[in-house]
């Protein structure tokens, strides 16, 4: 099974994230877990992929300009119903405790909606998230005043997301 890994990033955090979420993913014998920065990550390798999760640091509750303009470009996508029943997954980073991280990671569900896939968050039964994280994707804060780029529970929890693709995704594969 491919899953494809689109991340944005600027100060490192959502990049760290994003790759956190690949090394989860990569846990499965039976995935090819691939990773790229938006200004790099290719539309056209999409229809070739059974998962797809992207993120980005989130903006004032939304979706960061770089990757909605990524987002923006996938309408032949649409138009040909090449992601539909895709599994897809989302991520987003913020500054601050109360920076929109569900709001954007909402924003960020809404695009795979309109292009059929479908959507898998994480579970309040994964220890990581029951206290830490939340159930649309994950989103972690990472304190601009922090010596860390992002907490090991953080870490964790992009870790926790990627296995949960990657165990979806090949059962969906498998027509389990």
């Amino acid at each position: 099974m491919k899953i494809y890994v689109v991340y944005d990033s600027e100060g490192e955090h959502t990049k760290k994230l994003a790759q956190s979420i690949a090394e989860g993913a990569r846990e499965s014998e039976s995935a090819e877990v691939l990773i790229d920065h938006v200004s790099e990550a290719d539309i056209r390798k999409l229809e070739e992929m059974d998962a797809i999760v992207w993120g980005c640091p989130g903006h004032f509750g939304t979706i960061s300009s770089g990757l909605k303009t990524w987002i923006d470009r996938l309408g032949y996508l649409w138009a040909e119903g090449k992601l539909i029943n895709k599994v897809g997954a989302v991520f987003c980073t913020t500054a601050t405790t109360h920076g929109g991280l569900e709001a954007t990671m909402l924003n960020l569900i809404t695009p795979m909606l309109h292009q059929g896939m479908v959507v898998v968050g994480l579970p309040g039964n994964v220890p990581e998230n029951a206290l830490y994280g939340s159930y649309y994707g994950v989103g972690v804060t990472c304190p601009v005043d922090s010596d860390e780029l992002i907490s090991e529970e953080g870490l964790e929890l992009g870790r926790a997301l990627g296995r949960r693709v990657a165990q979806v995704t090949g059962r969906f594969v498998s027509g389990q």
